[in-house]
């Protein structure tokens, strides 16, 4: 028997600009329009940021203070200015926050539809901007 994996799954990038040195940017509306016109047979969306001073984090939607309260916290246990890489390029707080946060995120889909709750959207998190284009690779399988 031969079963054709590719045509099980669905491949896309999506590519934005951020506008900040640390932010988050809500992709959960260019997520759920894929996965609404494409995903009505899959079951997972699989979440991945390119780029190694970048992560993806499912968190609060309703209140803003939520971005605002992690920032400070991943700014306080992992301040700018004192890693060994900073000596390289001055980043080495971005890489060590996006590997804590991590690069990735998966999502159970029924019926073409996240099965996030009403308070979870997704958020591509910023640690190394501004840059003028980020991507985040979305795969429903």
């Amino acid at each position: 028997m031969c079963i054709n994996y590719e045509a099980m799954t669905y491949q896309t990038i999506i590519t934005f600009k951020t506008t900040d040195r640390e932010q988050f940017v809500d992709i959960t509306k260019e997520v759920r329009g894929i996965v609404s016109e494409y995903g009505k047979t899959h079951k997972i969306c699989a979440l991945y940021a390119r780029g190694a001073t970048a992560a993806i984090m499912i968190q609060e939607n309703w209140d803003p203070n939520i971005e605002v309260d992690v920032l400070t916290c991943l700014r306080n246990i992992i301040p700018k200015g004192r890693w060994l890489h900073d000596k390289v390029d001055g980043n080495g707080d971005a890489h060590i926050k996006s590997g804590i946060v991590g690069p990735s995120e998966v999502i159970p889909v029924e019926d073409g539809k996240l099965l996030l709750s009403t308070w979870q959207n997704i958020f591509f998190c910023e640690f190394d901007g501004p840059r003028s284009q980020r991507e985040v690779v979305v795969t429903l399988i």
